[in-house]
C-alpha cells in the first residue's frame, strides 16, 4: 500500500464511474461475473470494461486515475491487467477527509 494522495482521490472520486468502478471492485464476483482468473488476483480490466459499457480508452484512462490516485493497485501478469482495491489507501483516505472536514 501507498499513502493516496489526497487531493488526486478526491478528484478521481468526482467522477460517477469511477465511483462505480471502485463500489463494484468491493464485490467482484458478482458485479464482475465471467472472469477466467481467480478474483484474489483481482478484476481483469477486460471485465471492468464489458460491465461498464464503455470503450476500452476510456475505461482504462478511468481505472489509471483511480490507480494514480491511490486507491487501485494494477498487476500484470501475461498481457493482462489485474485490478484491486486497495483497502488500506481506502481507509487512509476516508480518515483524511475526516480530519480535513
Amino acid at each position: 500500500m501507498h499513502e493516496p494522495n489526497f487531493d488526486d482521490a478526491l478528484k478521481a472520486l468526482a467522477n460517477p464511474v469511477r465511483r462505480k468502478i471502485l463500489c463494484g471492485l468491493r464485490d467482484p464476483a458478482q458485479n464482475f461475473p465471467g472472469q477466467e482468473h481467480p478474483y484474489t488476483l483481482g478484476v481483469c480490466a477486460q471485465r471492468i470494461e464489458a460491465v461498464c459499457g464503455l470503450s476500452q480508452s476510456t475505461v482504462s484512462a478511468h481505472l489509471a486515475v483511480l490507480h494514480q490516485a491511490g486507491l487501485l493497485t494494477a498487476q500484470k501478469i501475461g498481457q493482462w491487467v489485474f485490478y484491486q482495491r486497495d483497502e488500506a489507501a481506502i481507509a487512509a483516505f476516508v480518515r483524511d477527509l475526516g480530519q480535513t472536514l
